[in-house]
């Protein structure tokens, strides 16, 4: 399929499963915003080398004022946003009782609220277009619980919500919303917990295997360039009837 003539804003992109996402979508054509803390510059070049058009907006995703103004700028470098992926994201663990309650409303308003944001902003354009496609970056977190983790947990839940409100709200038009659902992806987040195992067994090899055995059957990982085209299938024809899914890819997680 191609995506010449579509802008994406991917949001969390400058790494990880969003720079995965990008790429992807870049390959197809599409013209790219990319957001995120991280090496923008490194992104930047990786999207330039596929021959795509692409810039990077640093908004933090917990200040509503800073979203607007990354969609307001997307529009003017592009003329709007096509595809929107809302995949930026933040993790802490700690018992519900000890959870630190301002890392509480960092993942809320950084996994779920940002999202919010971004689409009430994004959507008027779309529709105005009769064209778009919305994809939330969810979990396999966002249809299963983990102790430890209440707030991606309860964030993660929230996005698969929102994808089905947003879905039905546009179910007579061009729009579609879905959520991805990964399991275990290879991102430095994930390495570091391999890390942090490593630490205590004294293997690497064998705290990756104790981490993708406790949830994940397929013993390996999910990675980003697998998303990227989960993503780039959303955005096509064929899926043009995919309303308010929560697809999971988690090698058999959510089998169990």
């Amino acid at each position: 399929m191609t995506l010449h003539g579509k802008t994406a804003l991917v949001t969390g992109s400058t790494s990880g499963i969003g720079l995965g996402i990008a790429l992807c979508l870049a390959k197809a054509g599409a013209n790219l915003v990319l957001n995120g803390f991280g090496d923008s510059e490194a992104a930047l070049a990786e999207v330039r080398a596929l021959g795509g058009e692409v810039r990077h907006h640093p908004a933090d995703m917990t200040r509503p004022e800073q979203i607007e103004a990354m969609i307001a700028y997307a529009e003017a470098e592009f003329g709007g946003v096509d595809i929107l992926v809302n995949n930026a994201g933040i993790q802490h663990v700690a018992p519900v009782e000890a959870f630190p309650v301002e890392r509480w409303d960092a993942i809320i308003a950084i996994n779920l609220s940002s999202a919010f944001h971004t689409t009430r902003l994004a959507l008027p354009g779309m529709r105005e277009r009769n064209w778009g496609r919305i994809i939330n970056i969810a979990s396999a977190h966002g249809l299963a619980a983990s102790a430890g983790k209440s707030a991606y947990v309860a964030a993660k839940h929230g996005l698969v919500g929102l994808s089905k409100s947003v879905a039905l709200e546009t179910a007579t038009t061009g729009v579609t919303c879905n959520a991805i659902c990964p399991g275990w992806v290879l991102t430095p987040l994930v390495q570091a917990q391999i890390d942090e195992r490593a630490k205590v067994d004294g293997d690497v090899a064998r705290a990756r295997h104790a981490l993708l055995a406790e949830k994940q059957p397929s013993l390996d990982f999910v990675t980003p360039e697998q998303l990227g085209e989960l993503a780039l299938f959303l955005c096509s024809e064929a899926a043009a009837q995919v309303r308010g899914a929560a697809w999971n890819m988690d090698g058999g997680w959510l089998a169990q």
